[in-house]
């Protein structure tokens, strides 16, 4: 109010760790890093430690936190529906205007795609392969290689900008028919 800022917490605990879906102060995170926001309000947190994307939806006067894909504390790299899917310390996250999650998945090398599907979430690969570390390769999809991808921001014409941390290195994913082309910019 007025210059300063109200912190509020809206969801988990302090110092205290877990994966409980749940609302308020009751919900439990490990290690969350990247969030986006929709455009209905509702929160989608990259819950690092738990290899999950988690949605935070306020719903009369409470914040309701539910894991949509991933099983807590299981990593891996399967493409799949909503707990079938695996993730590998997934740090980043951007959502588009149709609601397509991107995320990129720190420890498995790759981006990832989050796509609703009705009351479902389905996770596909977009770029890089899991478990080949210390490469550096532009490239369409699967060509291109990447080395812990950590955070990530989207334009308007969707296309994605990385920071590839171990490649010291942002590269930009473009959309091309259904296929990403990955390039160098900085």
């Amino acid at each position: 109010l007025g210059s300063d800022w109200v912190v509020t917490t809206i969801a988990g605990q302090a110092l205290q760790a877990g994966s409980v879906d749940a609302a308020n102060a009751d919900a439990r995170f490990n290690r969350p890093n990247g969030i986006a926001i929709d455009s209905s309000g509702s929160l989608f947190v990259v819950d690092h430690y738990n290899h999950t994307i988690r949605k935070a939806t306020p719903t009369a006067g409470d914040w309701v936190v539910t894991t949509i894909v991933g099983m807590p504390g299981v990593s891996g790299s399967d493409d799949g529906l909503n707990a079938e899917a695996r993730f590998y310390s997934p740090t980043g996250i951007a959502i588009d205007n149709g609601g397509t999650l991107y995320v990129t998945d720190t420890l498995n090398n790759t981006v990832r795609a989050v796509t609703p599907a009705g009351a479902d979430w389905v996770v596909s690969t977009l770029a890089g392969l899991p478990d080949i570390y210390g490469d550096f390769v532009d490239g369409y999809g699967f060509d291109a290689r990447f080395w812990s991808p950590t955070f990530m921001t989207i334009d308007t014409s969707t296309n994605l900008y990385v920071a590839d941390w171990g490649n010291n290195v942002i590269r930009q994913m473009s959309p091309e028919g259904s296929d990403w082309m990955v390039t160098t910019i900085a």
